[in-house]
């Protein structure tokens, strides 16, 4: 059966009875399954509650419960939009959380993945003073989700968050607005350090770009639909993690530290970029997967 038999093939489909909230699970589940989709599960889940503008653990509570049909219209748009476009469910519903925070997500910005949380975790670890009034540059911010979870956690920290697309700050600082965190976030649109050129930071952060234009034809689609220019760093993927290693010492404050997310086949020559750069302490921080996902670095102060 396929996505537009939601409605029309349903009597067969659900033995003569209109469509439960089960029924619609177990059948999305497989068509995604079927369809290559890594959590068809979990996406089906997302999108039905999103579709019946309920949450998850509410599916289940009334899993026999039937749906309507301009619900089940609803849903079917979702489901052939992610089994056939590959469209990401973060992008669908318009939301991400991240570090237990919402955040609204679009098409102009990155969809936050969890080894990013790797980055903030080691970048509270850095400031074990959860009252100390810290300097912290989040470099390249897309939906502000890092310098958002630092924001949450370090209520003195001064944070100041770049990105060069226009359309992404928009995003962060909607979130910013939607979180009750605008007033600690200070955001600057521009290329690199250029905003905030002569000031100094005792924390750098970023998550940029740093995927291999050669390897774009082996991603998963589902890449398609967030922005190229939040990706991709020239042939291998390296031009901004150069350009970063090259100029984060001039914007650190004597002992401040830089931490920058990457490719696990990455970390090495990130290493070594950084210390050719003068930087010392290199060390490197494996994800929840146990891959090397993040390189720190101190200025000698």
């Amino acid at each position: 059966m396929s996505g537009m038999q939601l409605a029309s093939g349903e009597r067969s489909a659900s033995g003569g009875r209109s469509w439960t909230v089960l029924d619609l699970l177990r059948w999305t589940t497989q068509h995604f399954a079927e369809r290559g989709i890594e959590t068809p599960r979990l996406d089906a889940e997302c999108l039905l509650a999103f579709a019946l503008d309920c949450d998850r653990l509410r599916l289940y509570v009334d899993y026999e419960k039937p749906v309507e049909e301009t619900e089940r219209a609803r849903f079917r748009e979702l489901v052939r939009a992610r089994s056939g476009a590959r469209v990401p469910v973060a992008l669908l519903t318009g939301r991400r959380e991240f570090w237990s925070l919402p955040l609204r997500v679009s098409r102009d910005v990155l969809v936050p993945r969890p080894e990013t949380e790797t980055l903030v975790a080691t970048a509270l670890e850095r400031m074990p003073d959860r009252d100390a009034e810290v300097a912290v540059l989040d470099l390249g911010t897309g939906s502000g989700a890092i310098a958002l979870a630092i924001a949450s956690e370090r209520p003195k920290a001064r944070i100041t968050a770049t990105d060069l697309s226009a359309a992404a700050l928009a995003v962060a600082r909607g979130n910013a607005d939607a979180l009750g965190l605008s007033v600690r976030v200070r955001f600057l649109e521009g290329s690199l350090f250029e905003p905030v050129a002569g000031e100094r930071f005792d924390l750098v952060v970023s998550n940029p770009p740093y995927v291999a234009e050669r390897d774009a034809a082996g991603l998963p689609p589902e890449l398609r639909h967030e922005p190229a220019a939040a990706l991709f760093a020239g042939p291998d993927g390296t031009d901004v993690l150069r350009a970063i290693a090259a100029q984060v010492g001039e914007v650190l404050a004597p002992g401040g530290a830089v931490l920058v997310e990457l490719d696990p086949r990455q970390a090495d020559a990130m290493s070594a970029w950084l210390r050719e750069a003068g930087l010392v302490a290199l060390d490197v921080h494996r994800d929840v997967a146990g891959r090397q996902r993040v390189v720190s670095a101190r200025k000698d102060g």
